[in-house]
Order: C-alpha cells, then structure tokens, then sequence
C-alpha cells in the first residue's frame, strides 16, 4: 500500500512523457495546419498593410522628387507649413467635437426611444443616414447648406426665422429716378430743397421688383392741402414705354409702405407710410422741411448664414458628419442599455430619486463602457475624414475647412505634388491613431478578464 493509498502524504503525480507528446494546442489543432491556414491573411496583411507603411515610412525622408534625402525635414514642415498648420487645428476640433456630440446624441436617443410608443421606428429613422455613403451626404449638405434661401434648406429655415422677428424691407434695391430731386446719403434719399405746405411733393422711384409691388394701386397724384404737406411716391415706369418722367401717369404703380419723413436741422420732426395709391400726407411740423426716404426701405433682403464661409464651413461639416453618426452611436447604446439590469433603475427610483438623477448616476455610470467604445470608434473615424471635406467645402473655403487627410491627398496627388510630404503627413496620422487603438485593446483584454 502507497501514501497515497493509505491516506499519508502524497508527493506530486508526474504526467507520462509519452503523453505530453500526444497533446495538441489550445485550438485541438497542429500548428503547422493553423501556419498553413493563416498564411493567405497573412501575406495578404503583409501585402495590402505592413508594406504600404514601411514604404510611407521610408519615402517620408526624401524629397519631391524622392532623390535627395532630407530626414525628418518634411516632419518638421508639419508645423511650419499654413496649410498643414490650419489642418491639424481642424483636426483637433473634429477628434474634440464630433465624437462627443455624435456620442452625447446617440445616448439621448437611445434613452428617449425607450418611453416613446414608435421608438422602433425613430430608431430607423435615426440610423438611416448610415445606409447613405458620404459621398451623397456630402452632395445633400452642400445643397443644404446653400446661400440662396430657394435652395438651400438651412438658409430658407433661418430667413423664415428672421423674417418672423423682423419686417423686410418694402422695397429692397429700389432707388429714385435721375433728375428726382433726391440725394442718396447712407443708403437713405432726401429731397434737395425743403418742401411746402399746399405744394405736393413728388418722390419717383425705379428698380422695384416687380414682386414687391403686392396689392399696390395705380398711383394717384396727390391734391394740396392747407396746412399740410401731401405727396406721392410710385414706381415712374411704364411698361412698354411712354409716360412721363417725373410725372404721376395712370398706368404707374403707386408704392404703398413706404415710410416718408421729415426732417429739420437733422431732427425727425414727422413721419408718414404711403397708402396703397402711394399717397401720403404729413402735419404741418414738415412744412419747410427736408424729406427722406429711409434706408430701411430698400436695404437688401436678408439673405441668410453664409454658412459655408471660412468662419462656419468647419462646424457646418461637423453637422453634416454627426447626422450620419448619431444613428451609429444611438443604435450601439441602445443595445447596451438593453442589457442593463433593470431592477438597479427601480431600486434608484424607490430610494427616491428623480429621472434626471437615474440618469446621471445610474444608467451613465453602467452604459460607460458602451460610451467609451463609441467614442473611440468615432475619434479614430474622425482623424480619416476627407471625402465630407472635400465634397462640401466650396473652394473658397476649402483651405479653412482643410483637415490632415486632405491635405494627405492633396500633397501626394493635387497640383503641388510632394509625395514627401504626403508620406510624412500619412505616417503622423498613423501615430495619432495608434494611442486611441492602444486604449481600445487596453479596454478589450480587460473586458475579456472579468
């Protein structure tokens, strides 16, 4: 009888050689059958990833031409060059505000969705963009994001906006007949001699658009008054010709709201609106006094937001991008907020707390993995935007909507090639998506751990 069969202290059992031989690898299969099978990718890896970036890595150090060696010269251009300049504080606003508003979305429409009945259905909704490649988002926005409010969404919401809170202009570009008697100063007209009383004044004007003439009358020439000042102000045209200069025809258009004033020593001392005949009649205060026609009755129409200029192309782009992203991220969060315990919700809710602070201190703390995937995902997105860029900006604003990525392909393939400079700026975009790949890995193997 052995120790260990009589129950005393056993020593340690050795496995057999024989049977160490026999065992296979973790996968149950011989590693020359995994090398054999893995060997395509491999090559394939090798072919279409490693070897394109020993290559950027390598032609970084020469020049234009890729004769002479300049080492990490064109590394230091990064930061000297305007253009290259302008890109990376580009990129910086993108990496810092795409991801986080695209996330913070994503996360409130995903927590939305839930408590509304259709919440499928604006989720498709939602997620639909991301069936749109950015190439015709691209088109969609620049058409969007248009000057002219007749076609560009964005403008004719904002002019509809503006109009609303205040009032146009009656007559915008209008401005008086030559020998009128008018003197244009600051966009305003006024008269060149002061006017009477009992002695009507005429205001003739052209260049009104045939649209803002409305509901005007035919022009009716003003009859004196004692005591007053009357006058008339209409449109001295004639369509088809004959008339009379300065002088109140039948067929001529009256042009009812336009604000007349009178003024002494620069001092506004009455004021009138023409009527639907162009009519209008002021107190006796005006009498020998100057009168004016306001700038306010023909400053331009508000066009809108020029909304691709170089002051608001960037963050007009970054619209566009988070209108095709949000979907992504919402649909993510989304099914993490599936999976999430929901008897904690209800403990919080029974201890008294409010739906901003479940919010706030349980569903945000227990989704942070979640978050955290969707916003590394779009930061590395993000630092390979170029095809949104390139598509929206109109030229004159390309150089201040310019990100890394297009200047990588402008500098390798434009008009000033510098494939040089195109490797050195692939191979910095390559580091600056390295750390936040780094963290992503970091995150998964500690994912895999628990």
């Amino acid at each position: 009888m052995n120790a260990a069969t009589a129950g005393g202290p056993a020593g340690p059992v050795r496995p057999r050689t024989g049977t160490l031989r026999r065992v296979k690898s973790v996968a149950g299969t011989r590693p020359w059958i995994a090398a054999l099978f893995l060997l395509p990718a491999l090559v394939l890896l090798g072919a279409l990833v490693v070897y394109p970036i020993g290559f950027s890595v390598y032609r970084s150090l020469f020049d234009a031409s890729g004769d002479g060696f300049v080492g990490l010269g064109n590394y230091g251009e990064l930061f000297t060059d305007e253009r290259i300049r302008i890109a990376l504080k580009n990129n910086v606003i993108w990496v810092v505000v795409a991801p986080t508003v695209a996330t913070a979305l994503g996360l409130i429409f995903a927590v939305l969705t839930e408590r509304v009945r259709w919440g499928t259905a604006f989720k498709l909704v939602v997620f639909m963009p991301m069936a749109i490649s950015m190439l015709a988002a691209g088109i969609i926005f620049r058409l969007v994001y248009d000057q002219d409010p007749e076609r560009g969404v964005a403008n004719a919401v904002w002019v509809g906006v503006h109009d609303t809170f205040a009032e146009p202009a009656p007559y915008p570009g209008a401005k008086p007949r030559p020998n009128a008697g008018l003197t244009a100063s600051g966009g305003a007209y006024t008269t060149v001699k002061p006017v009477r009383a009992g002695d009507p004044a005429n205001l003739p004007l052209v260049a009104v658009q045939p649209g803002d003439l409305g509901d005007a009358r035919p022009a009716t020439a003003a009859r004196p008054e004692a005591g007053k000042v009357t006058g008339t102000a209409w449109l001295d045209f004639t369509r088809g010709g004959g008339g009379t200069p300065n002088i109140v025809d039948r067929s001529e258009k009256g042009l009812p709201g336009l604000t007349v004033e009178a003024v002494k020593d620069g001092r506004t001392v009455a004021s009138a609106t023409t009527g639907p005949d162009g009519r209008f009649t002021l107190p006796a205060a005006a009498d020998g006094a100057l009168l004016r026609l306001p700038a306010a009755n023909f400053a331009e129409a508000y066009n809108g937001v020029n909304w691709l200029g170089p002051a608001l192309v960037t963050p007009s782009i970054i619209g566009a991008y988070v209108w095709m992203w949000a979907g992504f991220a919402m649909v993510l969060i989304a099914a993490g907020l599936a999976g999430m315990p929901r008897e904690l919700l209800e403990a919080a809710r029974v201890d008294g707390a409010n739906e901003w602070q479940v919010f706030r201190r349980v569903t945000v703390p227990l989704l942070a993995p979640v978050l955290i995937v969707v916003l590394v995902t779009l930061m590395i997105n993000v630092l390979k935007i170029f095809d949104l860029v390139y598509i929206i900006a109109p030229g004159s604003s390309l150089k201040d909507a310019n990100v890394l990525a297009l200047q990588l392909f402008q500098s390798s393939f434009g008009t000033d090639v510098d494939q040089g400079i195109g490797s050195a700026i692939a191979v910095f975009l390559l580091l600056l998506v390295l750390p936040v790949m780094y963290v992503n890995l970091r995150r998964l193997r500690k994912e895999r751990g628990r």
